[in-house]
């Protein structure tokens, strides 16, 4: 089994509940979606120089040399590749903790509940709203967390909706708000939360903060 990973690396996590733990991340290439604030567009495709094959042995020798107890699958889209769920399973089975982050359009019943399924639910901007699979927030269990990407106040209206008419079903402390880089300020989306009493958690990329420079994973 093998797939196609765009880069393997070990950093601090920027985002997530998970946010300033050290991380390895398995970056895998090809996604099925073009979001207009995409930031990892070199992990779009999946032609041969985007990235390299490898086994799933490989890729957990890389991470267990690493010694990082917390892995993240991410893309691209992870689940744009059919071996995806093989590799989560493995690295469950060696002990470590694995979050997930996908993009909302594919069932996340493909991945292992035992992981932390990070949904990324896109709004209007992105352009890719129409694609997302709703349904995922009810497959939704205790640890996986729902995450906004914000790029104006109708992105926020909209992603307030969702919210409030899924109330009960996700704890607040897993739902994430987070303003896209250089379209959202970051203080005016804090004060639509506030205004709003939204029980949500305001999450900016910390490893933008760290790294503001990088354009690929560090």
């Amino acid at each position: 089994m093998s797939l196609l990973v765009n880069e393997l690396f070990f950093s601090i996590q920027g985002e997530s509940t998970y946010a300033g733990r050290p991380c390895a991340f398995v970056r895998l290439a090809g996604c099925n979606l073009r979001c207009s604030y995409c930031d990892t567009g070199y992990a779009q495709n999946t032609s041969p120089d985007s990235g390299r094959t490898m086994s799933i042995d490989e890729i957990i020798r890389e991470i267990n040399r690493a010694g990082y107890p917390i892995v993240e699958i991410t893309g691209g889209e992870p689940l744009f590749q059919e071996e995806t769920p093989a590799l989560a399973r493995r690295l469950l089975a060696q002990g470590f903790a694995v979050l997930a982050e996908t993009n909302g359009s594919f069932d996340i019943r493909m991945i292992d509940n035992r992981c932390i399924r990070i949904v990324d639910m896109k709004c209007p901007e992105s352009g890719m709203a129409h694609r997302m699979d709703r349904e995922n927030i009810r497959r939704m269990e205790e640890s996986d967390e729902l995450k906004f990407v914000l790029c104006n106040r109708a992105d926020y209206d909209y992603a307030k909706a969702i919210v409030l008419s899924e109330a009960g079903l996700i704890d607040g402390g897993r739902i994430l708000f987070s303003p896209a880089a250089g379209r959202l300020d970051p203080a005016t989306l804090s004060s639509w939360i506030i205004a709003d009493r939204l029980d949500v958690r305001m999450q900016l990329q910390l490893h933008k903060i760290l790294w503001p420079d990088a354009k690929r994973g560090v």
